[in-house]
């Protein structure tokens, strides 16, 4: 198979949006944001918005990590089910989760017409069992959706086949749910915020912080130093590298977009994913292509990720043929991408215990990053003005570890 890959689509659809220069001389600010990508876009929002004199860093391009490299799937739902959730953490705080993420998709549908540009498009959520066995467990989970106020549909084998053209048992259908450019939207919203006051230098890489005289010196490759009040850490998977003990496991997933094809009408306008796991997920674009990703594994070597890209992109098509034995997708561009994942599902935001006061980290890891990253902005830069957060405890350090 020849699968051109190496880069995300996002960066080839769209090109190097906008360029940022490198930190060359030392600076003040109250907060220094590392990483900017998605995350750290929506957190120097939260923070500008604050009035809090901002500084976002980055050791690659703007919106390069894995921002591009995500499929941008915006749903409440999160990779732990419901009913499961309320078995781990509880179901008050099950609850709290899930209608928080519904909340940030809103919130999210708002930035998004503020930036404008970004690629945005409401589409549902389908959730698809993988297995008759799973058929029957997605019953009482959409009870327990439809009882809590989430706005759900149950379909059945025919209305599946009839509706979108696919073949399974039964799905949820819930919304509100999206999709949009997570790349672009990155950038924007950072150009945005610049206009505001927001100073953003990539391809600057932090080595090294240290405790300095009240405040908290972060030095670069370059050998510019940055004193601020506030450090908050957003960079993804690899922040972990600061921790005494990691907090989530690294993944490796696998995505390919297809050439413009015709697609059932009803199926182009939803999001998709499976309840087996590791999940099948997928979604449409504006010129008519579907991206479809999954295959998720252990591997977080970069070179050994890649070199496995024509296999996964493979079994990518053999799974969704199964599902939609009706289309037949010629692969246009292919890639892979690190993400962490949690043991619960939900993500970490805030200060680590056994580590300085005021080094913050946004761990938006999962399925639901972006979502999650919309919600964790508010608890940080609440967490910087010394205010509460009502999902501070669930987010943070302090809850059970799984």
């Amino acid at each position: 198979m020849d699968v051109k890959g190496g880069y995300p689509w996002w960066t080839v659809r769209n090109g190097l949006l906008c360029d940022y220069p490198p930190l060359s001389d030392d600076v003040e600010c109250e907060v220094v944001v590392v990483g900017a990508g998605i995350t750290g876009a929506l957190i120097a929002r939260a923070l500008i918005d604050a009035e809090l004199d901002t500084i976002v860093l980055d050791r690659r391009d703007v919106g390069w990590g894995s921002t591009a490299a995500s499929t941008a799937l915006l749903q409440y739902e999160i990779d732990t089910e419901l009913l499961q959730l309320a078995k781990l953490v509880g179901q008050e705080n099950a609850l709290a989760a899930y209608k928080a993420c519904e909340g940030a998709v809103s919130e999210l549908h708002s930035i998004a017409d503020e930036v404008g540009d970004v690629g945005w498009r409401e589409a549902p959520s389908l959730y698809l069992a993988s297995s008759r066995r799973d058929a029957r467990r997605l019953r009482p989970e959409f009870d327990a959706r439809r009882e809590a106020g989430f706005r759900v549909e149950c379909l059945g084998e025919s209305a599946l086949r009839e509706r979108f053209g696919l073949v399974a048992p039964a799905a949820i259908l819930s919304r509100p749910a999206a999709h949009v450019d997570p790349y672009r939207f990155t950038h924007r919203l950072l150009a945005q915020l610049c206009e505001r006051g927001l100073r953003v230098f990539d391809r600057c890489e932090m080595v090294r912080w240290k405790p300095d005289a009240g405040a908290l010196e972060i030095r670069t490759a370059t050998g510019a130093r940055v004193r601020a009040q506030w450090l908050v850490m957003a960079a993804g998977y690899e922040s972990q590298s600061l921790l005494p003990r990691n907090v989530a496991k690294n993944r490796s997933s696998y995505a390919f977009v297809s050439e413009p094809l015709q697609l059932p009408a009803e199926f182009a306008r939803c999001i998709g994913w499976e309840t087996t796991r590791p999940y099948l997920y997928w979604r449409s674009t504006d010129d008519g292509r579907l991206i479809v990703g999954g295959e998720d594994d252990r591997i977080d070597i970069p070179a050994r990720r890649d070199s496995r890209i024509p296999r996964k992109v493979e079994k990518l098509l053999a799974r969704l043929q199964k599902l939609m034995p009706y289309v037949q997708p010629a692969v246009g561009f292919a890639w892979a991408g690190t993400f962490a994942e949690t043991a619960d599902g939900l993500p970490w935001f805030g200060v680590h215990p056994k580590l300085h006061p005021r080094v913050l980290f946004a761990m938006a890891y999962g399925g639901n990053g972006i979502t999650y990253s919309a919600i964790g902005a508010h608890i940080l830069a609440n967490a910087v003005r010394e205010e509460s957060h009502p999902l501070a405890a669930l987010f943070g350090f302090g809850r059970k570890s799984i």
